[in-house]
């Protein structure tokens, strides 16, 4: 790492100096070219300005377009589990695109069945069923939409869902409204108005709010958008007893903790409940767009012919990179691994909390963590960090937001925790 100088990001092909001239990919432009302009004119302004332009990755490594490597602490907000460039899984999507790209959802493929069985294998459900999408949004409103089916069987007006404060569950409306954050719903209101919120740490205000009309509980076990919180065994206990009680489904959004980000390989794993939905994205193909639904029990069977579908859901290349991702971590040990590298970088981030302005706490779980601040300087923060070749963000204002891949190396983590301790000064001297 480096503060306007020196400084090395050591990525899986070994320890690269930041401007050290490598070659561009051909076909890319420089900065002089003015690719934050032309997104700007073309690109509809859902995201805020560019703050780089990346243009290749290797392993936990971003490099921009003037050759200079980043330490990836962010992965694509939590994707690329295995790092950029995976030689397995590049492998694996050549091969599919080579031989079957599309089919649609008229027909079966290999890739797409192995990938459920392999979902099912590794949850422990014998009796699972998947059902495929895009993302992590299209997931969630497939699960919304057999939480649905499942209360309707049973009554009706079995429609409501409830969800906690401080959520996240996707930008479509179905999953804006379940999302616990007043703010995002605001510019798309009046929404539906079927989903009640209670706190996040409340278990008795959610076993009041589940009734006999509630088809539904949804909720993350670590809160990656609101802030990296994890939620207490007792919300979870809770939400499950009243689910049971009232014959409603929960559903817990795995998108952003699924696929080893915590620990195992899903969150659901290290609590005392068994949800009866997950929904999972983001990592499961490092990098391509997927997304699953996946239940057992009765609300496996909810779905009719008829009643959901998506034209590029079991995509055979999407799905055959996800099953080399699930081999990999297997053939690997990376979940044991991942482990250990977590209780390094949590040991270094406490160390900040000793030690550096401004950090006061660590929160979140595996390699999805949080470092709390006592001031509103996250944002400052974040760019004093990518000013040292630290990718990193604020997920809130007085929180900056830490997921490596979980193939991380030790000395990886040692770089990223010293670029974050001079960054943390150079807001304190600012200030």
């Amino acid at each position: 790492m480096r503060s306007g100088g020196g400084g090395a990001v050591s990525g899986s092909s070994g320890t690269v100096a930041p401007g050290a001239g490598h070659d561009r990919p051909a076909g890319l432009g420089s900065r002089n070219e003015n690719l934050t302009g032309r997104a700007a004119e073309r690109l509809m302004s859902t995201y805020p300005v560019p703050k780089a332009e990346f243009v290749r990755g290797k392993g936990t490594a971003l490099f921009d377009v003037d050759g200079n490597p980043h330490l990836d602490f962010l992965c694509g907000l939590g994707v690329t589990n295995l790092g950029h460039g995976h030689a397995a899984v590049t492998a694996a999507v050549a091969e599919q695109a080579a031989t079957l790209v599309h089919t649609s959802n008229l027909f079966v493929t290999e890739p797409a069945v192995a990938l459920a069985e392999r979902l099912a294998r590794i949850l422990g459900w014998d009796d699972a069923r998947v059902f495929f999408a895009q993302d992590g949004a299209t997931a969630n409103e497939a699960a919304i939409k057999v939480a649905r089916r499942h209360g309707k069987a049973q009554h009706p007006d079995k429609v409501r869902m409830v969800a906690l404060e401080g959520s996240f569950h996707g930008r479509t409306l179905a999953t804006l409204e379940a999302t616990g954050q007043p703010a995002k719903h605001e510019p798309f209101a009046p929404l539906a108005g079927y989903v009640d919120h209670v706190p996040y740490d409340d278990p008795d205000a959610l076993r009041a709010a589940v009734t006999d009309q509630t088809c539904a509980v949804l909720l993350e076990v670590v809160q990656g958008e609101g802030g990296v919180r994890p939620v207490s065994d007792e919300v979870l206990v809770a939400a499950r007893e009243a689910c049971d009680a009232h014959r409603a489904l929960l559903i817990v959004d795995e998108v952003q903790t699924g696929i080893g980000r915590t620990g195992p390989w899903f969150a659901f794993q290290d609590t005392p409940v068994v949800p009866d939905v997950i929904t999972v994205a983001k990592a499961l193909a490092n990098g391509l767009p997927i997304g699953a639904c996946i239940a057992h029990g009765p609300a496996a069977t909810a779905f009719q012919p008829g009643d959901h579908g998506t034209t590029f859901g079991g995509n055979p290349v999407t799905c055959a990179a996800a099953n080399a991702v699930i081999d990999a971590i297997e053939s690997d040990g990376i979940l044991a691994a991942a482990r250990t590298r977590s209780r390094r970088l949590v040991e270094g981030l406490e160390a900040l909390v000793d030690d550096a302005p401004f950090a006061r706490g660590v929160r979140g779980r595996g390699l999805l963590l949080g470092l709390e601040l006592d001031a509103p300087v996250a944002a400052e923060v974040e760019s004093a960090c990518r000013e040292r070749f630290l990718i990193v963000n604020a997920v809130a204002p007085d929180v900056v937001r830490l997921a490596p891949p979980l193939t991380v190396t030790r000395q990886e983590i040692d770089l990223a925790l010293a670029a974050l301790a001079e960054s943390l000064s150079a807001v304190a001297e600012a200030h």
